[in-house]
């Protein structure tokens, strides 16, 4: 049982680092309504998912973005910043084999320099000397891009509790993707730094808010452009999934 939680719960903390910041996805919603399709999106959870958007639309406001603004105010800039590169650093196996699934060889040789320069001459991620140095940048993929350049259609779209949109081909992609999240393997180790399931919500709580602070003011900047919360945002997952794919 606790082994299906934390199955769960991990891959929902890589959702989390695979969906767009706020930012990422105003920048490209110009292009992705531009590309998008006519075809009607399968929503058959539609009355689910607007509730659930509600529900996370005030878990924003009311819980992580005031914390996540206490935070940023505690924790200086560069010290979240190395953090969040640390955390990035972690993923490596994730991007590299779905890169090497889709057989995007350069993109997965180059993560895999990414990978050696940033845990030595970064310290461990805290710093993205391969970007900053050398321009060698993340190419980020998981299973579910790798499971639609297959061909695995979205299938329905859903709306997750705090983590948001998403669809059943990424929910799939999620479970593959939990093999190769070094944090599932953290209990195994002699160093046991996750021994329960408390403290594994802590991680991942810890990443959410830290990536948070980082982005804190962007997710109003996309709202405001919203005539309806939940059309808006499901349209520009599924159009910014589908050019992910595509590239």
């Amino acid at each position: 049982m606790r082994l299906l939680f934390l199955t769960c719960f991990f891959s929902l903390s890589l959702l989390w680092a695979a969906n767009p910041t706020p930012q990422q996805a105003s920048e490209d919603v110009e292009t992705e309504f531009a590309d998008k399709t006519s075809e009607a999106l399968f929503d058959p959870l539609e009355g689910y998912n607007r509730f659930m958007t509600d529900v996370n639309d005030h878990f924003y406001e009311y819980l992580l973005r005031p914390t996540a603004r206490g935070y940023a105010y505690l924790i200086p800039e560069g010290a979240r910043k190395g953090l969040s590169n640390a955390f990035e650093n972690l993923f490596f196996p994730i991007r590299f084999v779905n890169n090497l699934l889709q057989f995007k060889w350069l993109n997965a040789f180059e993560e895999s320099e990414r990978f050696v320069l940033n845990s030595t001459m970064g310290i461990l991620g805290f710093r993205d000397v391969a970007a900053e140095e050398l321009h060698i940048y993340a190419h980020d993929e998981d299973f579910g891009q790798t499971l639609g350049a297959y061909g695995v259609g979205s299938g329905f779209h859903i709306v997750l509790p705090i983590i948001g949109p998403s669809n059943a081909r990424d929910l799939v992609g999620l479970a593959g993707d939990y093999w190769l999240n070094p944090l599932t393997y953290i209990e195994a180790r002699d160093a046991n730094m996750v021994d329960n399931t408390a403290e594994s919500l802590g991680v991942t709580a810890f990443y959410m808010i830290n990536r948070t602070s980082l982005h804190v003011n962007e997710y109003d900047s996309l709202k405001k452009d919203a005539i309806e919360l939940y059309p808006f945002l499901r349209d520009i997952y599924e159009s910014r999934r589908n050019k992910l794919i595509s590239e």
